[in-house]
């Protein structure tokens, strides 16, 4: 009778756990050992990014040649399984796969070339197009339809939109349809910064001339560069957008995955837009300890009295600022995740700090592709306040709000 009890009970479970997951797909386990977590407390039920919706986009594969640019943030469901491996175990004839900067797994440090390779999970050939490839446009003329599956963070100098706009034109250069596969920008609650104008300033950190902090999904760019005719002769890819569900641009939305290295959880996330700048300084932001874009310091003592010492952590080994050094500075760990917004203060601070100003930018000519004007880096020096750096952006930003808010897919937050 206990036997019997027992069956029936795990009967029920199973029919219950199969009704519920609400998928076409053959097989998707749960993956127990996940170690991309950005946060293992955080629940994004109600928000369903482009990629978990099958019935949009996985019947216009049937008996396509497929590509897609991928990499460790290109998920599916809950149990957080690849696409790749999704996309194989529904039979799609999937031909390779285009990495961004980072790699295809995010193990590659910031800046890093990679070559080729060979995915070696699923055999899947791998190509770079971080920094563009040779044979780029021979592979993208080898299939019918490409998939673009990124997670972005919302700031010009992040370069997986910069890895959109090199797809977008293959795709309309060789007539191939692109499938984007849409997610929430978890910086999407914001516009900011300077816009960038000049193609003197035109880099892998700011290929286009969006604001700093642009406040769009991958979606939304796409719209905008199609629609005001940024590929090169004027073409636009065609692009549908798997759009997002139950999201909108007053939403916070936690990682389900490490975007790359440096960005290990949701206050580095939101903290990136305010500290990425400090990469044309000496300043470290706290890379090669276990708290990235989360302090700040450098090693003299004049920066503050909370210490640290970086060394090396996985994909922060070469690129480390004040290595193996004591740093002094700030403890940004204790800050409200959700209530970061974009700011300069922390930037002025440490340069009025600096005993020696003419120092400060080590690196002035990467400090001006970030922003994307050498502007900013003069006004700093020049002592002004940050509102009245501010009060330069705003006619800028006003313009771009307007031609933004032609290509939103989701509710704005203003």
């Amino acid at each position: 009778m206990i036997k019997d009890a027992l069956l029936k009970l795990t009967f029920i479970i199973s029919v219950v756990a199969f009704i519920s997951c609400g998928s076409s797909l053959k097989s998707v386990q749960v993956n127990e050992k996940n170690n991309n977590n950005i946060s293992s407390d955080v629940v994004n039920d109600v928000i369903v990014p482009g990629a978990d919706q099958f019935n949009l986009y996985l019947p216009q594969l049937k008996g396509k040649k497929v590509g897609i640019m991928g990499n460790q943030t290109s998920i599916v469901g809950a149990d957080k399984k690849h696409l790749v491996d999704v996309l194989i175990e529904n039979n799609v004839d999937l031909k390779f796969a285009f990495a961004p900067e980072h790699g295809f797994r995010g193990n590659v440090e910031r800046g890093e070339k990679f070559g080729n390779d060979i995915d070696q999970k699923t055999g899947l050939p791998l190509f770079t197009l971080y920094g563009g490839n040779k044979k780029q446009d021979s592979i993208v003329n080898s299939i019918d339809v490409m998939i673009f599956d990124l997670q972005d963070v919302g700031a010009r100098f992040y370069t997986y939109i910069t890895s959109l706009h090199r797809v977008m034109e293959l795709c309309a250069k060789h007539n191939k349809k692109l499938i984007i596969l849409d997610r929430p920008n978890p910086n999407g609650d914001q516009v900011d910064g300077p816009v960038r104008h000049d193609d003197k300033f035109k880099s892998d950190v700011s290929w286009h001339k969006i604001a700093m902090i642009h406040g769009l999904t991958i979606g939304e760019l796409a719209q905008m560069i199609n629609g005001e005719h940024w590929l090169e002769n004027g073409r636009q890819a065609d692009i549908q957008i798997v759009k997002i569900k139950n999201w909108d641009h007053n939403k916070m939305y936690d990682l389900p995955v490490v975007p790359s290295p440096s960005l290990p959880n949701h206050l580095s996330v939101r903290l990136y837009l305010s500290l990425c700048l400090f990469e044309g300084t000496d300043i470290s932001v706290g890379r090669g300890t276990d708290w990235p874009f989360q302090v700040l310091g450098y090693t003299n003592p004049v920066y503050g009295s909370f210490t640290f010492t970086p060394g090396e952590r996985h994909g922060m080994t070469k690129h480390v600022e004040g290595k193996g050094t004591k740093n002094y500075g700030v403890d940004l760990r204790g800050l409200n995740a959700d209530s970061q917004k974009f700011t300069l203060k922390y930037l002025l601070d440490f340069y009025q700090k600096t005993p020696d100003k003419s120092t400060f930018f080590a690196r002035p000519e990467f400090f001006d592709k970030l922003a994307g004007t050498d502007q900013l880096r003069k006004q700093i020096l020049a002592g002004e306040s940050e509102a009245q750096i501010r009060a330069s952006w705003e006619a800028d930003l006003k313009v771009y709000k307007q031609m933004r808010k032609k290509y939103l897919l989701y509710t704005d937050f203003e």
